[in-house]
């Protein structure tokens, strides 16, 4: 991967991140502890999923380093897989609004459904565990971060690596939420694929034509 000229723009925005994780630890730092060890141990979904809030300090603080991270390791990802980008705050602060506005948006989407349907409980409890998921890929972001800024080898790799490691996380979170909500999942199969594809896979390919066109 080339040399960014911007690095220190990149970690500026590290840095923040980084705050935003010891936020989360400042927090709630039992809490936290527990969320570390979320990926095979189903304790933290048991206790937390049973406090959890409309607006939760904790999971804001983690949500804000998914959004900075993501963005940087897509923007990261973008320019060394398919096409080399030439850093620019703006379109930059763009991809951080698109991305943090389509995660919002669809969240707010599925609680309006749960409402409609009165399946509250249910979609609450999915969106908690969903969400814990995506904001433990965070962390795996930033670390990753780090990695492709500060070093010079590997970036392919890196980034292959990183992915798989993220499918591989919010695919056991994906199980994990199947196993729980099976009995009602089951005779509504074909609306379950019909949800999947409006509100998981599609969001994901609008963030792609965004990134596309920041380099257009």
């Amino acid at each position: 991967m080339r040399n960014f000229i911007t690095n220190e723009w990149f970690t500026v925005f590290t840095i923040l991140a980084l705050i935003a994780v010891v936020g989360a630890k400042h927090v709630n730092t039992l809490r936290f502890n527990d969320f570390l060890s979320v990926i095979g141990n189903s304790k933290y979904l048991k206790i937390y999923t049973k406090d959890q809030k409309f607006v939760d300090v904790f999971d804001g603080f983690l949500f804000i380093n998914l959004v900075i991270s993501g963005s940087i390791f897509l923007f990261l990802s973008y320019s060394v897989l398919i096409s080399p980008l030439d850093f620019e705050l703006t379109p930059f602060l763009k991809l951080l609004l698109a991305f943090s506005t389509i995660i919002i948006i669809k969240t707010l989407f599925e609680r309006l459904i749960g409402s409609l349907f009165e399946i509250d409980t249910i979609i609450d409890n999915y969106l908690f565990q969903k969400t814990t998921f995506k904001n433990y890929s965070g962390l795996v972001f930033l670390v990753a971060n780090l990695f492709l800024l500060y070093t010079k080898s590997f970036a392919e790799i890196i980034i292959i690596a990183i992915f798989s490691v993220i499918c591989l996380i919010n695919g056991i979170g994906f199980i994990t939420s199947f196993k729980n909500h099976q009995k009602t999942l089951k005779p509504n199969f074909f609306y379950f694929l019909l949800y999947l594809c409006a509100l998981e896979i599609a969001p994901y390919v609008l963030l792609y034509k965004v990134i596309s066109e920041y380099n257009a």
